[in-house]
């Protein structure tokens, strides 16, 4: 299996259940409080290496005892960790997380480090592009940090994952060349348009592939996903599962699709490889916590 680099955000994430989710305004009493890693980027390093990929992370925390535990964390997972830099003044990134009794979820994010992640940084991880197979990407760093990412990826024919989230506009020059992953909502954020049906996320991903993109593959839940690239389209059915915590599922679907796209597969089963990943970690609560290991994965699948 070719190597994977992430490039992205490391959270310690604060997560509290609750019976529904609070209106503006509302106090509610939660049942269980945890806390666990998180952050887009790391979570979606750390699934990866779970389903035995070599994974390089490059990142930026806080020199704070929730950086240190986290850097703990990511060795002690296999995780190559010498691109992951520490800032003296930021603090660590912190994620509060409600999920309520349907598994939905409402999360706000303090950046902290994850925001001084600079292009040098990036710059200094380039022998480590030379030989990868697979860039994965997401939002939560500064955009400078993720183009210059996508030019050493280019530099080195590395095939490019940008997983848009959170949602923002992006460029053309961001847009080119990769595989876009957003969720329903995150595509309408691309396109300025609202998604309300299955014509509107086909028609969004056609315009994000004339624009540029190398593929579209729009997660919907469980409904699965629905896949374009400028010579064909489809939609993979996901896996029905008993859902307790989505709050990771879409960071180890994109981990899946590295994984198995790292191994040479083709788009469509690496796809439906991913909604696995993703369906399986619904069913666990937390974010790092609930990421599954490849074995898990390949009994889920024969089953």
């Amino acid at each position: 299996m070719g190597k994977i680099i992430v490039v992205g955000s490391s959270n310690t994430d604060m997560i509290l259940r609750c019976a529904h989710l609070p209106k503006p305004g509302e106090t509610i009493l939660g049942s269980d409080f945890a806390i666990a890693g998180g952050g887009k980027g790391a979570n979606q390093a750390v699934a990866a290496a779970r389903l035995g990929a070599d994974v390089t992370f490059v990142a930026r925390m806080g020199r704070d005892a929730m950086g240190d535990q986290a850097f703990a964390n990511y060795r002690a997972e296999g995780i190559n960790c010498d691109f992951i830099t520490r800032d003296e003044r930021a603090a660590s990134g912190v994620a509060l997380i409600m999920v309520d009794a349907a598994a939905e979820n409402f999360i706000g994010v303090a950046p902290g480090a994850n925001a001084t992640l600079l292009p040098q940084h990036i710059l200094e991880a380039e022998s480590v592009f030379q030989s990868a197979k697979v860039l994965l990407l997401q939002l939560e760093i500064p955009l400078q940090a993720i183009e210059q990412a996508i030019k050493l990826a280019q530099r080195w024919n590395v095939q490019v994952i940008l997983n848009p989230a959170p949602a923002q506009n992006l460029s053309d020059d961001l847009i080119r060349d990769v595989i876009l992953t957003p969720n329903e909502t995150e595509i309408g954020h691309l396109v300025g348009l609202p998604i309300k049906t299955m014509d509107d996320v086909e028609q969004a991903a056609a315009q994000l592939l004339r624009r540029g993109a190398r593929a579209v593959i729009v997660t919907l839940g469980e409904q699965g996903a629905f896949v374009a690239t400028p010579s064909s389209s489809c939609t993979v059915a996901s896996y029905k599962v008993a859902a307790v915590d989505t709050t990771a599922a879409g960071d180890a679907f994109n981990a899946g699709l590295a994984v198995a796209l790292a191994r040479g597969e083709e788009l469509s089963p690496a796809v439906r490889f991913a909604c696995a990943v993703g369906a399986l970690s619904a069913t666990r609560f937390g974010a790092q916590p609930s990421l599954p290991r490849l074995a898990e994965v390949e009994r889920f699948l024969s089953a």
